[in-house]
């Protein structure tokens, strides 16, 4: 379950994307070590700095792991940029495509199905007293949470035949839990396997 949860939270992971010259988006960096089987990669942003053969980025957007790219492009001015260091260390301001990031989240939020208040009430309450009980009465808050599983397993069961029975488009689920189409379907049968 814990697997499935990540996989809900990782649709929509940011980070600061890169495009070349010619308008495209690279693949990763791949770094030779030497010899062995593993070649370790990387697509952080700065990468792209054009040193040891790696392609060299003109533009920072915002990116997501679900797909979107920010349509704001910061340059990168390579005149007053270091041409023998890495790209990290030139102080550059990352603040543009991390606020767009922020704001394509928010439309995701915003997408979402809310909570009713007394839900959220109900839920900040809860975790309260586990957090009281984790401290004072650790074998007690274990044997909430088992409970607290069994009931969630249940209920998630339930929730899942209805959506399958009312034939509710995986994209509409998606957009209700805020994730992307693959990490709802993962969601979904995790309450059929459990």
């Amino acid at each position: 379950m814990d697997r499935v949860l990540k996989t809900l939270g990782a649709a929509h992971e940011g980070s600061v994307g890169v495009r070349l010259a010619d308008g495209s988006e690279p693949g990763p960096v791949y770094f030779d070590v030497g010899s062995g089987s593993h070649m370790p990669s990387s697509t952080q942003w700065h990468v792209y700095d054009g040193r040891f053969g790696r392609p060299r980025a003109t533009v920072l957007r915002g990116s997501c792991s679900c797909g979107w790219r920010g349509m704001a492009e910061y340059p990168l001015d390579w005149t007053t940029l270091p041409k023998d260091r890495p790209l990290y260390e030139a102080g550059i301001d990352l603040s543009g495509p991390i606020a767009d990031h922020e704001a394509h989240l928010s439309v995701i939020r915003a997408a979402a199905v809310q909570l009713p208040a007394e839900l959220i009430d109900l839920f900040t309450d809860l975790v309260r007293r586990l957090n009281g009980l984790t401290a004072q009465e650790p074998l007690v808050a274990l044997k909430a949470l088992a409970d607290l599983r069994y009931i969630v397993a249940q209920a998630g069961e339930e929730a899942t035949n209805e959506i399958t029975a009312m034939e509710v488009p995986i994209e509409q689920v998606a957009a209700a839990l805020g994730t992307s189409d693959a990490a709802a379907r993962s969601y979904l049968s995790s309450y059929l396997n459990f």
